[in-house]
């Protein structure tokens, strides 16, 4: 069978199947953060209760920039899961054309294509 679409669509088109594996990763992404931010929260105690003193200052900022980090993330994961149940998946915040195939899969909580990405990583 021949199919009838252009390179550009191919290219934005999301079968079921990438959407379940997608679906799949982000699930696994939420759960590595949850993970992640449960330890650095044990981790955080621990270092309270040590009254010794032998976690330096740079130590301590830069397991709350991770755990910072780790929420954006989680948020990002948990926001892209909510717009699939949506329905709204992979369409840009900006310019509400799909964001390309091969970007969600890289990055399967991506909001914006390609090109509005790049207009606000220039804009920094």
């Amino acid at each position: 069978m021949v199919s009838h679409q252009t390179i550009g669509e191919r290219d934005t088109v999301l079968t079921a199947e990438d959407l379940a594996a997608l679906r799949e990763n982000l699930n696994e992404q939420r759960l590595f953060r949850q993970e992640q931010l449960r330890q650095f929260a044990a981790d955080s105690a621990t270092r309270a209760d040590d009254r010794r003193g032998r976690a330096d200052a740079a130590h301590i900022e830069v397991g709350v920039k991770l755990a910072a980090s780790a929420r954006m993330v989680l948020a990002d994961v948990e926001a892209a899961l909510a717009r699939m149940n949506a329905g709204r998946y992979g369409i840009c915040h900006l310019c509400r054309r799909p964001v390309e195939r091969h970007r969600l899969l890289i990055v399967p909580q991506a909001r914006y294509c390609g090109r509005c990405q790049q207009v606000r990583e220039a804009g920094r």
